[in-house]
């Protein structure tokens, strides 16, 4: 049988980075680590990502990376430790990046994704690649609130911008550093996220009713 270079050509892939390595400190304690339909927060997020059209999905940990690898051991990811999490957000979209171009496979573009938006779904995730394919858009992002932000995928043209981000500055700052390169989809619950105990107390209320 004579196979064409089609077929012989892995397609390149289009990755996904949970970024989960915060401190949590205005919650008080690891949000990664919240309850939340009937597993933490961070295994809620992991799986609804695995179920994703994505792949590699990729974990980025830190300030809680002990309490949080064990949850994580059995799922089908890989978990990157950002040992300078301190320094912010951008250290961990750094860490996930540098692992990224390690590679040997061809990673087209990345979805970078919040442990800490709960309303995030799978079918977000598949929009937000579909829209990459259908508009050549090289950054596809989430609109919430009045602004654009993470959930949001980039094409590998932006990983080293990515990389090159710096202390507290995340995503977001690629994104408004290249509006006219930017198509958007709707998310309107994706500017609810968990930060403090009182997010934490209206998430569980409403999701009893």
């Amino acid at each position: 049988m004579v196979m064409t270079t089609q077929q012989t050509e892995e397609k390149p892939s289009i990755a996904i980075m949970i970024l989960a390595a915060g401190a949590s400190t205005r919650m008080g304690r690891a949000k990664q680590l919240l309850l939340y339909q009937g597993r933490t927060l961070v295994q809620y997020i992991t799986e609804v990502a695995i179920a994703s059209v994505c792949e590699p999905v990729l974990v980025v940990l830190g300030a809680y990376a002990q309490q949080i690898r064990p949850l994580l051991n059995q799922l089908p990811i890989t978990v990157v430790e950002n040992l300078n999490w301190a320094c912010g957000m951008s250290s961990s979209i750094n860490s996930g990046i540098l692992f990224l171009n390690s590679l040997p496979q061809k990673i087209e573009a990345v979805v970078i994704v919040l442990c800490d938006q709960p309303f995030l779904s799978d079918q977000i995730i598949n929009q937000l690649v579909n829209a990459y394919y259908l508009t050549k858009k090289p950054i596809i992002a989430c609109k919430y609130a009045d602004t654009i932000g993470v959930p949001a995928l980039f094409s590998q043209v932006f990983f080293s911008e990515l990389a090159a981000l710096k202390q507290s500055s995340g995503a977001k700052k690629v994104i408004n550093n290249n509006l006219n390169q930017v198509f958007s989809v709707p998310f309107p619950q994706g500017n609810i996220d968990i930060d403090t105990p009182n997010d934490y107390e209206q998430l569980l209320y409403h999701s009893e009713y």
